[in-house]
């Protein structure tokens, strides 16, 4: 919800065209909290809307803890060098 809000600001129109093409997400496994932190700065740095969450801690992981990182929505050009290397979770 966080990287919808914020890529609704950045760019209304790649959010629409994202919704009329079925909502497509991808889910990525990053080795670390820096590798993660490190995407997210490029990925800003390059124009791609981005939310870094902190878990609320209602579950085994610590209160405030980062584990989740929203890239998007962007052109599938944008994340070959910033995400390719990735494995899918």
């Amino acid at each position: 919800m966080a990287v919808g809000k914020r890529a609704e600001e950045m760019s209304p129109r790649a959010v629409r065209l994202w919704e009329e093409s079925g909502y497509a997400k991808i889910v990525l496994k990053v080795p670390n909290l820096e590798e993660m932190e490190e995407i997210a700065r490029r990925a800003g740095e390059m124009g791609i809307p981005t939310a870094l969450i902190a878990d609320a801690g209602r579950t085994q992981i610590a209160p405030g803890s980062k584990t989740v990182l929203g890239l998007g929505p962007a052109p599938e050009s944008m994340f070959e060098d910033l995400t390719g290397h990735l494995k899918l979770l």
